[in-house]
């Protein structure tokens, strides 16, 4: 079974669904995405409260949806998305941001997406700041101050986008704060 899971409708992370034609890049694929970014970006009265570059995700997220033609398994909450991938709601960055847990045997990982974008290691030394395309930005930082805290309780590693090179790491508390703490690079498997 093919399936891509989609974290949230911010052109950087949906761009790829669709190929140089606009036709769809993974037609035999179940399509994942968050019911609550769905319903956000596909209501015209939102896009009047943004302006650019925020306003014109919402065109965007139309025509990757219109191509999709209703192709599209929605999503919401914290659930076991195909095995070992676990949706978690992350809201503030777009009101169905997810980060993910991804487990093999004891083993896990949480993918972070876009909980700090951006410039992400500054973000996470600054929690209270707000990324232009934060659509919520109060809500953005508490859910990245209680996510880095669970984070640091539970001694996950992290894997985000916005991250430098390997983009995988571990977050450590640094008064009201946090820190970016990147894991040693090993080029072999």
């Amino acid at each position: 079974m093919d399936v891509v899971i989609i974290s949230h409708l911010h052109g950087d992370h949906i761009g790829g669904l669709l190929d140089s034609e606009n036709k769809v890049a993974f037609p035999n694929a179940e399509i994942l995405m968050p019911t609550a970014d769905i319903k956000f970006w596909t209501d015209d009265s939102n896009a009047s409260r943004f302006q650019e570059p925020v306003k014109g995700q919402f065109a965007n997220v139309k025509r990757v949806l219109g191509a999709l033609n209703g192709k599209v398994t929605q999503y919401e909450g914290t659930k076991e998305l195909v095995p070992g991938i676990t949706s978690m709601p992350t809201p503030g960055h777009t009101p169905g941001h997810t980060s993910f847990m991804i487990a093999s045997g004891s083993d896990r990982l949480i993918h972070q997406v876009d909980v700090t974008a951006g410039m992400g290691t500054l973000f996470v030394q600054n929690p209270g700041w707000y990324f232009v395309f934060d659509v919520d930005g109060p809500l953005g930082e508490q859910t990245r101050r209680k996510f880095y805290d669970m984070v640091i309780a539970d001694k996950l590693r992290v894997q985000g986008f916005h991250f430098p090179f390997p983009a995988v790491g571990n977050i450590d508390k640094d008064g009201d704060r946090y820190r970016w703490v990147p894991a040693a690079w090993n080029p072999t498997i």
